[in-house]
């Protein structure tokens, strides 16, 4: 479970994007939200929209692995599919805050990699929100408030990374996965091929 955390701004969408597009190895866990979809969103791909009552009665019923409060909307994991995906070796990327990843750590510590990506400063970082030209001034400010709140959070992660080169920030992330799905607890079957070599 590779969790990419950023305030907004911070390029997490597109070292993301460019992760799934080069690594077969590794899907978009798909988080449920109450939020309404935006333009081009599709239902099951980029979300699992759902009302309120849904999304509670998930959360009551233990389906979620983790879930928080965003703006207003709430965000969450479902547990079944990516317990699923695990077993059968399938890595997962998560595009969650803070509070998510705890969530996650505290409930599957061995299977997640924490990555927190910084803006080279926090100038840099309103002038990307403000480029995008898709929010208002209240919404930026609103972010940018809440940018700070999360950076506060970066010592929760194993591992951080300035994104002041998107190029240079994508290796480094990829460098990360590469290097963790290295770990010999994460190979299957060392043991039987450790045992060949030594007969």
């Amino acid at each position: 479970m590779f969790i990419l955390s950023s305030p907004s701004g911070a390029g997490k969408t597109t070292i993301a994007r460019r992760l799934l597009d080069e690594d077969g190895k590794i899907a978009m866990s798909v988080s449920v939200t109450t939020r309404q979809p935006r333009p081009g969103e599709v239902d099951g791909k980029d979300y699992q929209f759902v009302d309120q009552p849904t999304f509670q009665r998930m959360v009551d019923d233990g389906e979620m692995l983790e879930w928080a409060e965003v703006f207003g909307n709430n965000y969450g994991t479902p547990k079944a599919h990516i317990k699923a995906g695990l077993k059968a070796g399938q890595d997962f990327l998560f595009d969650i805050d803070w509070q998510g990843t705890q969530q996650l750590y505290q409930r599957m510590e061995t299977d997640v990699v924490r990555v927190f990506l910084l803006p080279p400063s926090i100038d840099a970082l309103e002038g990307r929100l403000r480029n995008r030209n898709t929010d208002s001034d209240t919404v930026i400010d609103g972010r940018m408030a809440r940018a700070r709140s999360e950076i506060s959070h970066w010592d929760g992660y194993d591992f951080v990374v300035v994104n002041d080169n998107i190029d240079e920030c994508f290796g480094k992330v990829k460098t990360i996965l590469e290097a963790e799905r290295m770990r010999r607890a994460r190979q299957t079957g060392l043991v039987d091929f450790t045992r060949g070599l030594m007969r």
